[in-house]
């Protein structure tokens, strides 16, 4: 597939257009012309690009891809490292950042829905299609134990969460946005949820979830955010006959 081509293909899917993002979406750094072996991953740091090196990979396709607003903006230092190390080895990066949080089939936010099970889903921002909200809503097929819910999220995630319990209500819906989204809490108290899932948690995020009554789970920015990049190497694969392969370059945060 031409690099063009492969641009307006992940354009056509993820609708990048429809979103406001604090960087730049599609292609960031160009390589060769043709591609036909993607790597996809999180974030594109040097791991992961010396793995997709290794890979032999014409292309690598990253949730957190270069040039977000306010980064400084010379070439210097690890982000010269990075960038030349694409550059030499003529790999193309293309970088999909609320987009792919959003995409109601392969999007992060998606992909953590189907692993608890979520249902009757709509988007958690009043007055958004659920194809651009940042963010979902939805609910349990029945209403669980706190104890099991948790299972059910660290299974999902594959780790640890924090879980900050309120009371001892059970849980039936469910609100959630992966990544650093812990500033949507009260939107998820608005849209009437028993807890609210994201990835990272803020000081006063415990009081607000005390205070309003939500039950709240930070699960890791990184851990929530695999299911996009791994559905796209997927997609690309089972879709597209490319060589697609997800590396998970393992981060605690």
């Amino acid at each position: 597939m031409l690099r063009s081509e492969f641009e307006l293909l992940l354009n056509q899917t993820l609708s990048p257009n429809r979103f406001k993002d604090y960087a730049p979406n599609g292609l960031q750094v160009e390589g060769k012309n043709e591609i036909s072996r993607v790597v996809t991953g999180v974030t594109a740091c040097q791991a992961l690009i010396d793995a997709a090196i290794e890979y032999k990979a014409d292309a690598i396709f990253v949730h957190h891809g270069y040039f977000w607003k306010n980064e400084i903006p010379q070439i210097v230092g690890m982000k010269y490292r990075r960038i030349s190390a694409l550059i030499k080895h003529d790999i193309n990066l293309y970088g999909y950042h609320l987009p792919l949080d959003a995409h109601p089939v392969l999007g992060n936010n998606a992909g953590l829905a189907d692993a608890i099970g979520l249902l009757n889903r709509a988007g958690l921002q009043s007055g958004v299609t659920i194809e651009e909200s940042i963010g979902i809503v939805g609910e349990l097929r029945e209403p669980v134990s706190i104890s099991a819910f948790r299972a059910m999220v660290e299974k999902a995630v594959e780790r640890d969460v924090l879980f900050e319990c309120v009371g001892d209500r059970k849980i039936h819906r469910v609100a959630l946005c992966t990544g650093g989204a812990q500033g949507y809490i009260e939107q998820a108290v608005d849209a009437g949820a028993d807890v609210y899932i994201t990835g990272e948690v803020s000081e006063q995020t415990i009081h607000i979830a005390r205070e309003m009554g939500i039950h709240f789970i930070a699960a890791g920015h990184h851990a929530t955010e695999r299911f996009g990049a791994k559905s796209i190497a997927a997609f690309l694969s089972e879709e597209c006959g490319l060589d697609a392969v997800f590396i998970d370059i393992d981060n605690p945060a």
